[in-house]
Protein backbone atom coordinates (compact mmCIF):
# COMPACT_ATOMS: atom_id res chain seq x y z
CA UNK A 1 0.00 0.00 0.00
CA UNK A 2 1.06 3.60 -0.41
CA UNK A 3 2.25 5.69 2.54
CA UNK A 4 -1.02 7.60 2.55
CA UNK A 5 -3.52 5.51 0.64
CA UNK A 6 -6.37 7.63 1.98
CA UNK A 7 -4.93 10.76 0.36
CA UNK A 8 -4.49 8.89 -2.92
CA UNK A 9 -8.14 7.84 -2.93
CA UNK A 10 -9.37 11.26 -1.89
CA UNK A 11 -7.37 12.88 -4.68
CA UNK A 12 -8.69 10.34 -7.19
CA UNK A 13 -12.29 11.09 -6.24
CA UNK A 14 -11.57 14.80 -6.61
CA UNK A 15 -9.61 14.75 -9.87
CA UNK A 16 -10.79 11.78 -11.95
CA UNK A 17 -14.14 11.64 -13.76
CA UNK A 18 -14.70 8.23 -12.16
CA UNK A 19 -12.70 6.01 -9.84
CA UNK A 20 -13.27 2.25 -10.31
CA UNK A 21 -12.55 -0.36 -7.67
CA UNK A 22 -13.36 -4.07 -7.55
CA UNK A 23 -14.08 -6.62 -4.86
CA UNK A 24 -11.45 -8.98 -3.52
CA UNK A 25 -11.42 -11.61 -0.80
CA UNK A 26 -7.72 -12.19 -0.21
CA UNK A 27 -4.29 -10.78 -1.03
CA UNK A 28 -3.98 -12.80 -4.25
CA UNK A 29 -7.27 -11.53 -5.71
CA UNK A 30 -6.34 -7.98 -4.66
CA UNK A 31 -3.00 -8.29 -6.48
CA UNK A 32 -4.75 -9.54 -9.62
CA UNK A 33 -7.15 -6.59 -9.46
CA UNK A 34 -4.27 -4.15 -9.17
CA UNK A 35 -2.50 -5.74 -12.12
CA UNK A 36 -5.71 -5.46 -14.16
CA UNK A 37 -5.59 -1.69 -13.69
CA UNK A 38 -8.27 -0.95 -11.11
CA UNK A 39 -7.90 2.21 -9.07
CA UNK A 40 -8.41 0.38 -5.79
CA UNK A 41 -9.76 -2.67 -4.01
CA UNK A 42 -13.10 -3.27 -2.31
CA UNK A 43 -12.43 -5.47 0.73
CA UNK A 44 -15.80 -7.11 0.29
CA UNK A 45 -17.73 -8.64 3.17
CA UNK A 46 -19.77 -10.64 0.68
CA UNK A 47 -16.68 -12.05 -1.04
CA UNK A 48 -14.94 -12.92 2.20
CA UNK A 49 -18.10 -14.54 3.61
CA UNK A 50 -18.36 -16.60 0.43
CA UNK A 51 -14.69 -17.57 0.69
CA UNK A 52 -15.42 -18.89 4.19
CA UNK A 53 -18.51 -20.68 2.87
CA UNK A 54 -20.96 -18.83 5.11
CA UNK A 55 -23.79 -16.35 4.38
CA UNK A 56 -23.07 -12.62 4.27
CA UNK A 57 -25.16 -12.06 7.39
CA UNK A 58 -22.80 -10.59 10.01
CA UNK A 59 -21.45 -14.08 10.75
CA UNK A 60 -17.78 -13.28 10.21
CA UNK A 61 -16.07 -11.48 13.05
CA UNK A 62 -14.42 -8.11 12.68
CA UNK A 63 -11.08 -9.83 13.27
CA UNK A 64 -11.61 -12.21 10.34
CA UNK A 65 -12.50 -9.40 7.96
CA UNK A 66 -9.84 -7.03 9.28
CA UNK A 67 -7.03 -9.53 8.87
CA UNK A 68 -8.07 -10.25 5.28
CA UNK A 69 -8.23 -6.52 4.55
CA UNK A 70 -4.82 -5.99 6.15
CA UNK A 71 -3.32 -8.74 3.98
CA UNK A 72 -4.75 -7.05 0.89
CA UNK A 73 -3.27 -3.69 1.89
CA UNK A 74 0.13 -5.30 2.39
CA UNK A 75 -0.04 -6.97 -1.05
CA UNK A 76 -0.94 -3.97 -3.23
CA UNK A 77 -0.09 -0.30 -3.66
CA UNK A 78 -3.59 0.89 -4.59
CA UNK A 79 -6.08 2.08 -1.94
CA UNK A 80 -8.33 -0.37 -0.09
CA UNK A 81 -11.94 0.50 0.73
CA UNK A 82 -13.18 -1.72 3.55
CA UNK A 83 -16.77 -2.97 3.57
CA UNK A 84 -17.55 -3.01 7.30
CA UNK A 85 -21.29 -3.69 6.98
CA UNK A 86 -23.14 -2.03 9.87
CA UNK A 87 -19.95 -1.26 11.78
CA UNK A 88 -20.04 -4.47 13.85
CA UNK A 89 -22.54 -3.07 16.34
CA UNK A 90 -23.43 0.33 17.75
CA UNK A 91 -21.49 3.61 17.67
CA UNK A 92 -19.00 2.36 20.26
CA UNK A 93 -18.25 -0.66 18.07
CA UNK A 94 -17.82 1.70 15.11
CA UNK A 95 -15.15 3.66 17.00
CA UNK A 96 -13.25 0.45 17.69
CA UNK A 97 -13.56 -0.61 14.04
CA UNK A 98 -12.38 2.73 12.64
CA UNK A 99 -9.30 2.71 14.87
CA UNK A 100 -8.37 -0.79 13.74
CA UNK A 101 -9.10 -0.41 10.02
CA UNK A 102 -7.29 2.91 9.74
CA UNK A 103 -4.27 1.44 11.54
CA UNK A 104 -4.36 -1.51 9.11
CA UNK A 105 -3.84 0.83 6.17
CA UNK A 106 -7.32 1.22 4.75
CA UNK A 107 -8.14 4.33 2.71
CA UNK A 108 -11.84 4.33 3.54
CA UNK A 109 -14.65 2.37 5.14
CA UNK A 110 -18.26 1.98 4.05
CA UNK A 111 -20.91 1.66 6.76
CA UNK A 112 -24.51 0.77 5.91
CA UNK A 113 -27.66 1.95 7.67
CA UNK A 114 -29.23 -1.43 8.45
CA UNK A 115 -29.77 -3.22 11.71
CA UNK A 116 -27.10 -5.55 13.06
CA UNK A 117 -27.05 -8.43 12.24
CA UNK A 118 -27.80 -7.73 8.58
CA UNK A 119 -28.74 -9.76 5.52
CA UNK A 120 -26.86 -9.21 2.30
CA UNK A 121 -28.61 -6.57 0.24
CA UNK A 122 -29.38 -8.52 -2.95
CA UNK A 123 -30.86 -11.57 -1.21
CA UNK A 124 -34.44 -12.22 -2.31
CA UNK A 125 -36.64 -12.18 0.78
CA UNK A 126 -33.80 -10.95 2.98
CA UNK A 127 -34.22 -8.91 6.14
CA UNK A 128 -33.60 -5.34 5.04
CA UNK A 129 -34.33 -3.49 8.27
CA UNK A 130 -33.12 0.10 8.49
CA UNK A 131 -31.77 1.70 11.64
CA UNK A 132 -33.21 4.97 12.88
CA UNK A 133 -31.68 7.94 11.10
CA UNK A 134 -30.53 9.42 14.42
CA UNK A 135 -28.72 6.22 15.36
CA UNK A 136 -26.86 6.16 12.05
CA UNK A 137 -25.97 9.83 12.34
CA UNK A 138 -24.35 8.91 15.65
CA UNK A 139 -22.37 6.15 13.94
CA UNK A 140 -21.10 8.55 11.30
CA UNK A 141 -20.07 11.10 13.92
CA UNK A 142 -18.43 8.38 16.01
CA UNK A 143 -16.42 7.30 12.97
CA UNK A 144 -15.33 10.87 12.27
CA UNK A 145 -14.27 11.34 15.89
CA UNK A 146 -12.27 8.11 15.83
CA UNK A 147 -10.23 8.67 12.68
CA UNK A 148 -6.79 10.22 13.02
CA UNK A 149 -6.12 11.01 9.36
CA UNK A 150 -8.59 13.56 7.93
CA UNK A 151 -8.06 12.00 4.48
CA UNK A 152 -9.46 8.66 5.73
CA UNK A 153 -12.93 8.56 4.18
CA UNK A 154 -16.17 7.63 5.93
CA UNK A 155 -18.74 6.53 3.34
CA UNK A 156 -22.38 6.23 4.39
CA UNK A 157 -24.30 3.52 2.55
CA UNK A 158 -28.00 4.26 2.11
CA UNK A 159 -30.11 1.09 1.99
CA UNK A 160 -33.54 2.73 1.70
CA UNK A 161 -34.04 1.59 -1.91
CA UNK A 162 -32.91 -1.93 -0.98
CA UNK A 163 -35.50 -1.93 1.83
CA UNK A 164 -38.24 -0.71 -0.52
CA UNK A 165 -38.65 2.55 1.40
CA UNK A 166 -38.62 4.68 -1.74
CA UNK A 167 -36.86 7.70 -3.17
CA UNK A 168 -38.05 10.21 -0.59
CA UNK A 169 -36.64 8.14 2.28
CA UNK A 170 -33.39 7.57 0.39
CA UNK A 171 -33.04 11.30 -0.27
CA UNK A 172 -33.80 12.20 3.34
CA UNK A 173 -31.27 9.73 4.70
CA UNK A 174 -28.57 10.74 2.24
CA UNK A 175 -28.98 14.41 3.12
CA UNK A 176 -28.99 13.73 6.85
CA UNK A 177 -25.88 11.59 6.58
CA UNK A 178 -24.11 14.25 4.54
CA UNK A 179 -25.04 16.82 7.19
CA UNK A 180 -23.66 14.47 9.86
CA UNK A 181 -20.29 14.61 8.11
CA UNK A 182 -20.13 11.61 5.76
CA UNK A 183 -17.44 12.08 3.11
CA UNK A 184 -19.45 10.28 0.42
CA UNK A 185 -22.86 8.63 -0.02
CA UNK A 186 -23.27 5.14 -1.47
CA UNK A 187 -26.75 4.59 -2.86
CA UNK A 188 -27.60 0.92 -3.32
CA UNK A 189 -30.36 -0.71 -5.35
CA UNK A 190 -31.44 -4.24 -6.23
CA UNK A 191 -33.50 -3.11 -9.21
CA UNK A 192 -32.60 -4.98 -12.40
CA UNK A 193 -32.41 -1.70 -14.31
CA UNK A 194 -30.44 1.44 -13.39
CA UNK A 195 -33.55 3.66 -13.48
CA UNK A 196 -33.88 3.77 -9.70
CA UNK A 197 -30.34 4.93 -9.02
CA UNK A 198 -30.35 7.26 -12.02
CA UNK A 199 -33.43 8.95 -10.58
CA UNK A 200 -31.75 9.30 -7.20
CA UNK A 201 -28.56 10.73 -8.70
CA UNK A 202 -30.24 13.17 -11.09
CA UNK A 203 -32.51 14.55 -8.35
CA UNK A 204 -29.75 14.70 -5.74
CA UNK A 205 -28.54 17.96 -4.23
CA UNK A 206 -25.65 16.27 -2.42
CA UNK A 207 -22.34 18.07 -2.38
CA UNK A 208 -20.29 15.01 -1.47
CA UNK A 209 -19.38 12.30 -4.02
CA UNK A 210 -21.98 9.62 -4.82
CA UNK A 211 -20.96 5.96 -5.01
CA UNK A 212 -22.69 3.25 -7.09
CA UNK A 213 -22.48 -0.56 -6.97
CA UNK A 214 -24.04 -1.72 -10.27
CA UNK A 215 -24.19 -5.44 -9.45
CA UNK A 216 -27.93 -5.76 -10.10
CA UNK A 217 -27.92 -3.50 -13.18
CA UNK A 218 -24.71 -4.39 -15.06
CA UNK A 219 -25.71 -2.55 -18.24
CA UNK A 220 -24.82 0.76 -16.56
CA UNK A 221 -21.36 1.30 -18.02
CA UNK A 222 -18.67 3.64 -16.74
CA UNK A 223 -19.36 5.99 -19.66
CA UNK A 224 -23.02 6.20 -18.63
CA UNK A 225 -22.07 6.72 -14.98
CA UNK A 226 -19.71 9.56 -15.88
CA UNK A 227 -22.49 11.15 -17.92
CA UNK A 228 -24.59 11.42 -14.75
CA UNK A 229 -22.07 13.97 -13.53
CA UNK A 230 -22.32 13.37 -9.78
CA UNK A 231 -21.00 9.84 -9.29
CA UNK A 232 -17.29 9.69 -8.47
CA UNK A 233 -16.79 6.07 -7.39
CA UNK A 234 -18.05 2.78 -8.85
CA UNK A 235 -17.60 -0.49 -6.98
CA UNK A 236 -17.75 -3.84 -8.77
CA UNK A 237 -18.80 -5.59 -5.63
CA UNK A 238 -18.56 -9.36 -6.03
CA UNK A 239 -17.13 -10.24 -9.42
CA UNK A 240 -13.84 -11.53 -8.04
CA UNK A 241 -15.40 -14.37 -6.08
CA UNK A 242 -17.92 -15.12 -8.81
CA UNK A 243 -15.15 -15.38 -11.40
CA UNK A 244 -13.12 -17.59 -9.06
CA UNK A 245 -16.06 -19.93 -8.53
CA UNK A 246 -16.73 -20.05 -12.28
CA UNK A 247 -13.14 -20.99 -13.02
CA UNK A 248 -12.77 -23.56 -10.25
CA UNK A 249 -16.09 -25.23 -10.98
CA UNK A 250 -15.13 -25.74 -14.62
CA UNK A 251 -11.59 -26.92 -13.85
CA UNK A 252 -12.72 -29.35 -11.14
CA UNK A 253 -15.55 -30.68 -13.34
CA UNK A 254 -13.18 -31.30 -16.22
CA UNK A 255 -10.62 -33.10 -14.05
CA UNK A 256 -13.26 -35.50 -12.80
CA UNK A 257 -14.72 -35.97 -16.28
CA UNK A 258 -11.26 -36.64 -17.77
CA UNK A 259 -10.12 -38.70 -14.77
CA UNK A 260 -6.89 -36.73 -14.84
CA UNK A 261 -5.37 -33.29 -15.31
CA UNK A 262 -3.98 -33.83 -18.81
CA UNK A 263 -6.54 -31.51 -20.50
CA UNK A 264 -7.16 -28.92 -17.82
CA UNK A 265 -3.45 -28.35 -17.30
CA UNK A 266 -3.32 -26.71 -20.74
CA UNK A 267 -6.13 -24.29 -19.88
CA UNK A 268 -5.12 -22.89 -16.50
CA UNK A 269 -2.24 -20.61 -15.56
CA UNK A 270 1.15 -22.18 -15.06
CA UNK A 271 2.78 -22.79 -11.72
CA UNK A 272 5.33 -20.19 -12.79
CA UNK A 273 2.57 -17.57 -13.00
CA UNK A 274 1.64 -18.35 -9.40
CA UNK A 275 5.29 -17.92 -8.45
CA UNK A 276 5.15 -14.45 -10.05
CA UNK A 277 2.06 -13.52 -8.05
CA UNK A 278 3.75 -14.74 -4.87
CA UNK A 279 6.82 -12.55 -5.52
CA UNK A 280 9.07 -15.59 -5.41
CA UNK A 281 11.73 -13.77 -7.46
CA UNK A 282 12.00 -11.14 -4.73
CA UNK A 283 12.37 -13.85 -2.10
CA UNK A 284 15.19 -15.49 -4.08
CA UNK A 285 16.93 -12.14 -4.51
CA UNK A 286 16.80 -11.64 -0.75
CA UNK A 287 18.19 -15.11 -0.21
CA UNK A 288 21.09 -14.31 -2.52
CA UNK A 289 21.82 -11.04 -0.73
CA UNK A 290 21.40 -12.08 2.86
CA UNK A 291 21.56 -15.83 3.44
CA UNK A 292 24.94 -16.79 4.85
Amino acid sequence: MTANAAAVLKRSLRDKPLTAIIGAHNALSARLAEQAGFDGIWASGFELSAAYGVPDASLLTMTQHLEAARAMAEAVSVPIVADIDTGFGNAVNVIHAIERYEAAGMAAVVIEDKLFPKDTSLLAGGRQELVRIEEFEGKIQAALAARRNPDFLIVARVEALIAGAGQAEAKLRAERYEAAGADAILIHSKSRTPAEVVEFVTKSDLKVPIVLVPTAYPELTEEAIIALGKVKLVIYGNHGIRAAVTGMQEAFRQIRADRGIHNVDKQIVSVERIFELQNVALMKKREKNFLR
